[in-house]
């Protein structure tokens, strides 16, 4: 009878395995239970973070675009669940980065010698146009409280790497002190990630709203680009808007259209499409100076727009219309679903 039971005992922690249930076997009886001292692992929504669930898409273009074709044609490819940041890095959060690594870490760290890299240019506002004005962004737009919720620009890619290791360091340094387990890295997000979030689980659309229009249903414009010739203004702003001033996307992800272009973590080639794998892709190439950005930004006109279009920036310039937010993987069980 007893072994009966004892049994049966280990036939239902078998099943209660199978099915993704608790274990419970005591270590004494000499079983592989696994070793001791492992508390769950439980992942939290990091703040100002989305949760994107795993999903299937198809990549690319959404519309017939026959220049582009041949460096964007669609591919289905599957994409594991991460977190994306609901809107870009603004200006007040770059500088609470910027404000750590001038009190905190230059002397430990030795990044005296790199600090000028580090700081936003605001000089692109007069560079990156040819006989621009420049003020008053030149001289307001990162240091003026005005602008504390509009994303940060004139930061290259290599200073958003930068500014991703410091914040999961940041992050990181806060758990451990207080007995819990490190987070995932704090990254820039792939290409394929990036578009995945845009669409919002909208296959096949256009824009992150999913319809084909610029326009909702009362004439207001749906993200802050450059409507035509001469025209910065139909969308309510010159140049850059606030974050997360025009809807979100079904994800809850805001500006993923407009406002200013991303950086990713991918090398841009134009046949990287065909040649990545088809599962979580990424392009690495360390001897490729260009680096995919996406979303189009305030001074692009609505093709840039496009969940598919694919552009690049060379990844040690700065630019007006360039800024940047960060993803990070979710580890184990898929959230959201039930087995």
């Amino acid at each position: 009878m007893n072994k009966l039971i004892y049994a049966a005992g280990i036939l239902a922690v078998g099943l209660l395995s199978a099915c993704g249930g608790g274990g419970g076997v005591p270590t004494e009886t000499g079983d592989l239970v696994g070793a001791g001292d492992r508390e769950g692992w439980v992942q939290t929504v990091p703040y100002g973070m989305v949760y994107c669930i795993p999903g299937t898409f198809h990549m690319g273009q959404a519309d017939q675009d026959v220049p582009a074709t041949q460096i964007n044609f669609n591919k289905q490819v599957t994409i594991g669940g991460f977190y994306m940041d609901d809107t870009e890095i603004t200006n007040n959060e770059y500088r609470q980065f910027m404000n750590v690594m001038l009190t905190d870490s230059v002397d430990v760290l030795g990044l005296d010698k790199i600090m000028d890299e580090l700081y936003p240019d605001t000089m692109v506002w007069m560079n990156d146009f040819s006989h621009h004005y420049g003020d008053p962004m030149m001289e307001y737009y990162y240091w003026h409280p005005a602008f504390d919720d509009y994303p940060v620009i004139g930061v290259d890619w290599y200073a958003a790497r930068y500014f991703s290791e410091w914040r999961t360091s940041y992050m990181n340094q806060w758990r451990n002190e207080n007995g819990m387990w490190s987070m995932p890295n704090f990254r820039l997000p792939s290409e394929a990630e990036w578009e995945y979030a845009a669409r919002g689980s909208r296959d096949m659309a256009k824009y992150p709203w999913g319809g084909p229009y610029l326009r909702n249903a009362k004439g207001c414009m749906l993200a802050n680009f450059k409507p035509g010739r001469g025209n910065y203004y139909d969308d309510g702003f010159q140049y850059t808007s606030p974050v997360a001033s025009y809807f979100s996307n079904d994800f809850g992800i805001y500006d993923m259209a407009g406002n200013v272009s991303e950086w990713t973590e991918d090398a841009f080639y134009e046949a990287a499409v065909p040649i990545v794998w088809d599962l979580n892709p990424t392009y690495w190439d360390e001897s490729i100076d260009k680096k995919v950005i996406r979303g189009g930004s305030w001074k692009d006109v609505a093709y840039y727009l496009e969940t598919g279009t694919r552009t690049y920036e060379y990844a040690d310039t700065c630019r007006s219309f360039v800024g940047f937010r960060n993803a990070m993987t979710q580890l184990g069980r898929s959230s959201g679903f039930e087995f």
